[in-house]
């Protein structure tokens, strides 16, 4: 299993929630604020199978836009989840 931590912009988060959870991915969702100019965004995270990864980073993909000038959608960590429990 994997923990994915997915950093958007705000104007994208709504689009790859849907299409994240329409795909049967659970996905929470946190403010956040970073970067240089402190901007708000909004951090994912989506447990995943390690067969489901490239699925979910694809559908991120898909579904946020390009900046103008900037060829940045979203930052994505992808760690291994040594123990998942859901209590």
């Amino acid at each position: 299993m994997k923990l994915i931590f997915a950093i958007l912009n705000a104007d994208d988060v709504e689009n790859v929630i849907q299409a994240l959870t329409s795909d049967s991915f659970g996905v929470t969702r946190v403010a956040s604020t970073g970067g240089l100019f402190r901007k708000g965004n909004t951090t994912l995270f989506i447990g995943v199978d390690d067969e489901k990864v490239d699925t979910a980073i694809n559908l991120i993909k898909e579904h946020t836009t390009v900046e103008p000038g900037n060829q940045k959608r979203a930052t994505v960590f992808v760690v291994p989840v040594s123990r998942y429990v859901h209590l």
